[in-house]
């Protein structure tokens, strides 16, 4: 079993973030206690007690303070059994970082990701970052000398960088690489319409993101991570052997989870829930000891769907075995058509059972989902 915990709090609103936060710190405490109560009201959501994975995500989790922590991993320990392998993971901010704040989380977590986004000074002023391009470069080695190893960073491609004489991503590329973590998470730059980045650009005072320009970095990425020995093991995640995110990799393979905290989502194989995105309403509705979430039960058609979103995102891919299971008839015969044009495109292939990506499909992935779907 899977637990996710969303922390809906930030220092600051990062112009291009659409998750759910605050900015006001005044509740966190008490939303926290809501989190807590709703551990205990969805302890049995799930038939399987026993955690293989915990992340803490948000939002910015590295804001809890060591009570509050503390509190979640007790209130977690008393409702579920914890395997003593679980990966414990936290998500944290590299101004968060500092020799204090790291002995404190490694009391409780024993992996980091951490969002970096960019090494440049005014690209982290430009997207309203809260750390500094100091704090950028020396966070991965302060969390090693509290002990850290088994660490994420988060990078973000497609930032424009007109009027530089070094590209901004070659940059950022190359002092990743001499962080020598075992585990990256790189992103495309995108402008949702309720950031402020999409106000902007609803002004016309934003233009939009060069996809060409996130194509030709993203090739850069895969070529420069895989001749650095990791593995493209997801179309935004690379890991070094054996270092995969094993809490992500349980969603893309559809192992079920349990979604705890505002606007978190659940999955138990059949149904996918989802709990209000809005913290004072959260807390009220936990305070009356009901769950703040809407049911969508799934059709076979949203299963088959989802597997193919999310296995072909996967090195892994998708198994025509499982999908015509899903289905409950031959997909093969089905999708022959669809099948057939994107072989032909160049963008999917068949490994006997497995469906995959191309490397030139990894461009398209939502595109080759969507052609193979079902209704």
């Amino acid at each position: 079993m899977h637990l996710y915990l969303h922390i809906p709090f930030c220092k600051q609103a990062c112009h291009y973030c659409d998750f759910h936060f605050s900015t006001n710190l005044s509740k966190k405490s008490t939303v926290v206690d809501a989190i807590c109560a709703e551990i205990a009201l969805q302890k049995d959501y799930l038939t399987e007690k026993s955690l293989e994975t915990i992340y803490f995500g948000g939002g910015t989790p590295s804001l809890l303070t060591e009570p509050e922590l503390a509190q979640i991993i007790e209130t977690i320990h008393s409702h579920f059994l914890v395997s003593p392998t679980a990966e414990i993971t936290l998500e944290a901010n590299p101004d968060d970082l500092r020799a204090e704040k790291l002995q404190v989380l490694r009391r409780y977590v024993n992996r980091l990701s951490i969002g970096i986004q960019t090494f440049d000074e005014a690209a982290l002023r430009w997207m309203n970052r809260a750390h500094t391009a100091t704090e950028a470069e020396n966070c991965v080695s302060l969390a090693r000398e509290a002990g850290f190893e088994n660490m994420s960073v988060d990078l973000i491609y497609g930032i424009p960088d007109s009027g530089r004489s070094v590209p901004l991503w070659q940059t950022d590329l190359q002092k990743m690489l001499e962080l020598n973590v075992p585990h990256l998470s790189a992103y495309a730059l995108t402008i949702e319409p309720d950031t402020a980045f999409g106000r902007w650009q609803q002004k016309g005072k934003l233009p939009a993101v060069d996809e060409n320009l996130a194509a030709e970095q993203f090739e850069e990425l895969t070529k420069a991570l895989r001749d650095a020995g990791y593995e493209h093991y997801e179309i935004s995640n690379f890991a070094k052997p054996g270092q995969y995110a094993r809490h992500n990799t349980a969603y893309w393979q559809r192992k079920s989870y349990l979604g705890v905290g505002p606007s978190a989502h659940s999955y138990n194989g059949f149904s996918r829930q989802y709990n209000i995105a809005n913290n004072a309403r959260y807390v009220a509705t936990i305070q009356q000891e009901n769950i703040p979430a809407t049911v969508e039960i799934l059709t076979v058609a949203d299963q088959v769907n989802e597997y193919l979103l999310t296995g072909l995102r996967t090195k892994w891919g998708c198994s025509l075995t499982e999908l015509s299971k899903l289905l409950g008839t031959d997909f093969m015969q089905t999708q022959a058509t669809d099948l057939a044009a994107m072989y032909a495109s160049g963008w999917l292939t068949r490994d006997d059972d497995r469906l995959r990506l191309t490397d030139s499909g990894k461009l398209f992935a939502d595109r080759v989902a969507a052609s193979l779907f079902v209704e």
